[in-house]
């Protein structure tokens, strides 16, 4: 056997035993993207910044109807279920996926979270916002359907003082008044 065989077999052969190993160090040592910070200032993880379906938002949100002993979850602005707030946005970030304890309605309104569309290109799981006013005036729904082909009102699911969790026919952002829709970037 000549010199140069004895040599390169013993050495491709320590290569192909580490090859796979390889990737994986340098995966490794590759640069981490910095996690995501919501309006708040919560750190959001790479998991809660992940895309999610439109139906398993539709999903989380019908839970709420029911999870408290067969009842909707009561609405509160200070008060937590599961870790969420059970005010309207902190039932968008449950359903969203959103870092506990989820941000405010204003905050959703930004392009941190969405990207404002027109009403009428609402798909399941967009959201239509208010964000402007107090924290007793502004709110958010998550879009489910068009009740009609002429998109005169919609199905949607909400978290409303006085209520709690509901899913009802709405026309916000159809007539004059300050709600827009917008489209969650986890989609």
């Amino acid at each position: 056997m000549k010199r140069t065989t004895r040599t390169l077999v013993p050495a491709l052969a320590t290569a192909a035993l580490l090859l796979p190993l390889a990737p994986a160090a340098s995966a490794a040592q590759a640069p981490t993207q910095a996690p995501a910070t919501s309006a708040q200032g919560q750190v959001e993880t790479k998991a809660e910044a992940a895309a999610i379906s439109r139906a398993t938002v539709i999903n989380r949100a019908k839970k709420w109807l029911t999870a408290n002993g067969g009842k909707q979850v009561p609405y509160s602005q200070s008060k937590t279920w599961g870790g969420y707030r059970t005010d309207c946005s902190g039932y968008v970030g449950m359903a969203l996926k959103y870092g506990k304890p989820g941000t405010n309605t204003v905050g959703l309104a930004t392009s941190s979270y969405t990207k404002k569309i027109k009403m009428a290109s609402l798909k399941k799981g967009d959201l239509v916002i208010d964000p402007v006013g107090s924290n007793t005036s502004r709110h958010v729904v998550i879009f489910h359907k068009w009740v009609n082909s002429s998109k005169t009102s919609y199905w949607a699911y909400e978290q409303r003082g006085g209520h709690g969790t509901d899913y009802r026919k709405l026309s916000y952002g159809l007539k004059a008044d300050q709600y827009d829709a917008y489209r969650p970037k986890k989609y």
